[in-house]
């Protein structure tokens, strides 16, 4: 079957659907919850992307199977279920190319998406989905531009082609990793950005700790062979001026909730947490200097106060740009 599964029925699965559908493809969305299929089904309307109707040709289903010979699938789990969900159904996907759309590093192993995809599924070219767009932009047909990534040439080509709409513009790349931890990195940053508002230290600061956020996540994509074009475009810094200055960002909000020592909803999913723990992980196991990164984990899993963290940034060495 030549259609496009979509594995997971949250707001950007749903809303990839939605304007892949309106193009003319035909597409089905796989909810892990027969519940949730029949209340999507039964409104014609995803509740995590309200007030969105779904097109005639967009279905949506609780049984694996319905995607399982759909040839393209688009991975739009979160993060840290990726490795699990390809674990239990992996081995029924017929896909020959599959597309992360999840950003984050897995924190069980330290892994990106498209290592897990090659290593869960045997023969898929795996490719990676990413870059500055928020669901309810997509549904709604505003211009997005997002990076496709996929090592292979000639198959991101035709993945391009395939996923590509009037409102959704994708540039292609072969760098899979520097897309990837682009992706993941810019969600750390944007706890940090959302901190500092949420504290009320100001404008200036944010703009400091976006330059310098992205200074870390240069340093730590290259150490992993990334180019540096590729934290410089839509999948690095473009996702990472988004992510930072935005109200619609999950993130950023979990940041200024932090920030204000406020109530923050634990159903939302916020990758950037898991994400800054596995990355600072790293990063020390490997020599990396990631002052911003090693101060959102400590603070989130509740190491440090926000007062000690911050003290510490300003007080660091003074250098060179």
């Amino acid at each position: 079957m030549t259609g496009i599964g979509i594995a997971g029925a949250g707001a950007f699965g749903t809303a990839l659907g939605v304007v892949l559908a309106q193009s003319g493809r035909k597409a089905t969305i796989w909810a892990h919850q027969a519940a949730f299929a029949d209340r999507i089904r039964n409104s014609n309307e995803n509740p995590r992307l309200p007030g969105v109707a779904l097109p005639e040709n967009l279905s949506v289903t609780s049984e694996i199977a319905e995607i399982a010979e759909c040839d393209l699938v688009l991975l739009t789990t979160p993060m840290q279920a990726l490795a699990s969900v390809l674990e239990t159904h992996g081995p029924v996907l017929k896909a020959r190319h599959m597309v992360a759309c999840c950003k984050g590093v897995d924190l069980a192993t330290g892994r990106g998406p498209s290592a897990i995809i090659a290593e869960s599924c045997t023969g898929v070219v795996p490719a990676v989905l990413t870059g500055p767009s928020f669901a309810a932009d997509i549904a709604r047909g505003l211009p997005t531009a997002l990076t496709l990534a996929c090592a292979d040439a000639k198959a991101g080509i035709a993945l391009q082609e395939r996923l590509s709409t009037p409102t959704l513009r994708l540039y292609r790349s072969s760098d899979t990793v520097g897309a990837e931890l682009g992706g993941a990195l810019k969600n750390v940053m944007a706890i940090a950005a959302g901190i500092v508002i949420g504290t009320g230290l100001g404008e200036s600061a944010r703009a400091a700790l976006i330059t310098r956020g992205f200074a870390e996540m240069q340093r730590f994509a290259q150490s992993y062979g990334a180019e540096p074009e590729t934290l410089a475009g839509l999948s690095g810094f473009g996702d990472l001026v988004l992510t930072c200055t935005s109200q619609q960002s999950r993130n950023f909000g979990y940041g200024v909730a932090l920030g204000r020592n406020a109530w923050f909803d634990p159903e939302i999913t916020v990758e950037g947490a898991a994400t800054a723990r596995a990355v600072a992980a790293i990063a020390r196991a490997r020599g990396i200097d990631m002052p911003v990164t090693q101060s959102v984990a400590q603070v989130i899993d509740g190491h440090r106060s926000i007062e000690e963290a911050v003290k510490i940034l300003l007080s660091r060495p003074l250098k060179e740009e």
